[in-house]
């Protein structure tokens, strides 16, 4: 589904490859995200600190070749199936306010994997809630999640296992967090963490 936006713009976004339909586009986007997180994976050890830097490199990676918006704020509102995501102008203080309360924190190593857990879940749900970029926020979200369980030593966690019923309880979980309830993302990815 689409983003709904204030002035309603086409399906097909403005691009610097002038792709016209929305497989090529897809596809393009498929390879880019794919090369990011080939590349950031290659990169992980257990020095690596996530910040808003890091997440801005990690969607100018993968859609830089495709979007002047690359790794930078979205500038416009936008909503999906009627759900407001962060209004574009607080941007900003608000991913400021994401790093400094969730990503400062993040300890180098875990005692436990339930600890982990917590923490990939929290920063998952906010940044999904958050929507910071104009397109691919999801899978932005989900690679920084596979990179917070890499450099624990982990395996990516198992987003493609997801069906209807489970995408369902998904976006509930991503909703509950803007009330900082993160028990039912923490649920969720407990239920796709690698054994």
């Amino acid at each position: 589904m689409k983003y709904q936006t204030p002035d309603d713009q086409s399906e097909i976004l403005p691009n610097l490859l002038n792709l016209t339909s929305k497989e090529d586009i897809g596809l393009s986007e498929f390879e880019g995200f794919l090369n990011a997180e080939i590349v950031f994976s290659e990169k992980i050890s257990r020095r690596t600190k996530f910040n808003l830097k890091y997440i801005h490199k990690l969607h100018e990676l993968a859609l830089g070749h495709l979007y002047s918006f690359a790794g930078k704020y979205r500038d416009v509102n936008i909503s999906k199936g009627g759900f407001p995501f962060a209004a574009a102008k607080f941007l900003p203080s608000t991913m400021l306010d994401f790093e400094r309360n969730l990503l400062n924190p993040l300890p180098n190593n875990y005692s436990t994997k339930n600890e982990l857990i917590a923490d990939i879940a929290k920063v998952h749900g906010e940044l999904l809630f958050i929507h910071p970029f104009r397109e691919g926020n999801g899978r932005t979200a989900r690679i920084l999640a596979n990179l917070m369980a890499l450099k624990q030593g982990f395996e990516p966690l198992y987003f493609d296992k997801i069906g209807k019923k489970e995408f369902e309880f998904y976006v509930l979980a991503v909703q509950k967090c803007a009330d900082k309830d993160y028990s039912n993302m923490e649920d969720f990815i407990q239920s796709i963490f690698p054994v």
